[in-house]
């Protein structure tokens, strides 16, 4: 049923003003009217590591895992689970080789980063890039899919919801990364607890469809019952090959796509770069042992969802306006056949994935603009105070645009029963191959120059449209033997076709981004081109015996869910 009960209500009353409450309490205790512009976005030195890792998780899990993970998890399983536990791994790398470089350079924004090691070129043109995408791919998705859920859950009209949960992360975001970062703490507490209830009591309910109650029962049915679901490698001939490619999801374009998201990306990087760096790698280790708990939290429920549904339940709550089966309602409709009380919970851990996902994609918007593109390029005598009252007013200003697009187009983009996680990552993947090139060669090769950066920026994102385009206009069927995909387009008759799955269209515009840098570079250097290095020595790389103990646990138990789940 899509209503709130009075004890639902209460709970989440609660959950809001303990978040609202210890925001406005961070702020007055550590706001300072004299606090700088980099005090304000980033927090300088007063995040803890807990601070930092429960703030990375509460960025990164918002609506499109819990409603766009687990409607993937629907459709094909726990192979969508590569994208969290893919992402520990990815996490160490990070906090071994990336930020050290950061945090050694003083960097403080990721255009700043390319500013310094190439030019303000590349940098300005970066910027626009990275707002484009997080205001139209980013902020839209979270906005629109968020909405989405708490309007199945509630019943409120999902443009009432997109314009609630708007309001409410613009109210956490103009306290500053302060209050953002240490009220994610709260959201993530909430998070994790919401989530492990709602799996408890789906695993529950599936127990009582067999002679055995409780939730190992319960996990046993859904495991005997949906074993297709719990592959983590597909098969060519897999109806979901597409989406993940394979061996790709090991050794190929997966790892640009969570390299590129964790350490070339502002929205998720501009909570550590403001700690030194043993607290900076606390955190992030912190945040990689939860990304391993995050499968339990939002691909059970999916795959829960998948179960019931076959059992004949809620086929009519599954179903969009134009009566297809949307696989972005299945966590909606698991948490409506929770009891009064534990819903509201449920509801409460929604709300705060969101809003702050939200909240830190704004704040990084708000960022760029105001230190990359203002600061540089408007107004370079702007003072401090100028500063902070832009990046408040650019939050304000980002959020009503989500709001235009996430009413405009987001049915179009995530609803009728697309896959709306798929969909982000496909669209990130359109700019990441090239970005990452640019960061990777730019960190570990002195001779990357600056042409070479443009070349990977507005070349890797052609190249990409140019392989996603192809099929339409080449016969790729020569391509099959190595496991490429049909695909079906429907005109005068259908045709078929070999479309690239993207993830390794990704791997292809990488190795072109880079082999063209390397050429571009050499070329350059001929011609006497200077380039502008950083400040890198190998002592930065060297981790503490904690830090490496953790980092091995957590290598450990990746690879043993892979050999378990193969």
């Amino acid at each position: 049923m899509k209503t709130l009960s009075i004890g639902d209500y209460a709970v989440f009353l609660i959950y809001f003003v303990l978040v609202a409450g210890y925001g406005w309490w961070v702020y007055k205790r550590k706001h300072n009217a004299d606090a700088t512009s980099k005090d304000y976005f980033l927090a300088e030195g007063s995040l803890t590591w807990w601070a930092i890792g429960a703030s990375l998780i509460a960025s990164n899990i918002s609506a499109e895992q819990f409603i766009g993970t687990s409607g993937s998890a629907f459709k094909m399983g726990l192979a969508i689970s590569t994208y969290e536990w893919m992402a520990a791994i990815t996490l160490i790398i990070v906090a071994v080789f990336f930020i050290p470089v950061y945090l050694k350079n003083k960097i403080f924004t990721m255009p700043q980063f390319l500013h310094q090691r190439y030019n303000g070129t590349v940098a300005m043109v970066m910027a626009i890039f990275w707002l484009l995408l997080y205001i139209v791919v980013n902020l839209m998705s979270i906005l629109y899919l968020g909405a989405l859920a708490i309007s199945g859950i509630s019943g409120l009209d999902i443009h009432l919801c997109i314009w609630l949960l708007a309001i409410f992360a613009v109210i956490i975001t103009l306290g500053g990364m302060k209050v953002i970062g240490y009220t994610d703490v709260i959201q993530v507490a909430v998070l994790i607890l919401g989530g492990l209830v709602a799996t408890y009591l789906a695993l529950n309910k599936l127990s009582t469809f067999t002679n055995t109650p409780g939730i190992i029962s319960g996990f046993k049915s859904m495991y005997s019952e949906a074993n297709d679901h719990f592959h983590m490698i597909f098969k060519k001939d897999n109806a979901n090959y597409m989406d993940l490619p394979g061996l790709t999801v090991l050794i190929g374009g997966m790892w640009i796509t969570n390299l590129n998201y964790w350490g070339c990306n502002q929205y998720i990087t501009q909570r550590a770069l403001g700690a030194n760096l043993k607290t900076a790698r606390g955190g992030i280790l912190f945040a990689a042992f939860l990304k391993l708990l995050m499968p339990v939290i939002v691909v059970l429920p999916g795959i829960a969802a998948y179960v019931l549904y076959q059992k004949g339940m809620f086929h009519q709550e599954m179903l969009s306006a134009s009566g297809v089966t949307d696989p972005n309602k299945a966590y909606p409709s698991l948490l409506n056949l929770l009891p009064g009380g534990l819903k509201g919970l449920s509801f409460a851990a929604l709300t705060a994935a969101i809003v702050a996902s939200l909240a830190g994609k704004a704040n990084s918007i708000a960022t760029i603009f105001t230190l990359d593109i203002y600061k540089k390029a408007i107004n370079p005598a702007a003072d401090d105070k100028k500063l902070v009252n832009l990046g408040k007013w650019s939050v304000v200003v980002a959020m009503f645009l989500g709001i235009l697009l996430s009413e405009v187009i987001g049915n179009a983009l995530m609803g009728e029963g697309k896959q709306g996680f798929q969909y982000i990552q496909e669209y990130t993947g359109f700019v990441s191959p090239g970005i990452f090139a640019m960061f990777i060669l730019g960190f570990f090769w002195k001779k990357a120059t600056s042409n070479a950066a443009m070349f990977a920026t507005i070349g890797g994102f052609i190249m990409s449209c140019f392989f996603k385009l192809l099929p339409r206009f080449a016969d790729l069927s020569f391509l099959s033997p190595y496991g490429f995909s049909k695909l079906a387009l429907q005109d005068d008759k259908v045709t078929k076709l070999y479309e690239i799955p993207f993830l390794d269209r990704m791997g292809f515009v990488f190795v072109i981004c880079v082999v063209g840098m390397y050429i571009i570079s050499k070329i350059d250097g001929a011609r006497g081109v200077k380039t502008n290095g950083l400040e890198i020595d190998g002592s930065m790389f060297k981790t503490s015996r904690a830090f490496t103990a953790g980092a091995l646990i957590v290598t450990g138990i990746v690879i043993a869910l892979y050999s378990i789940f193969w």
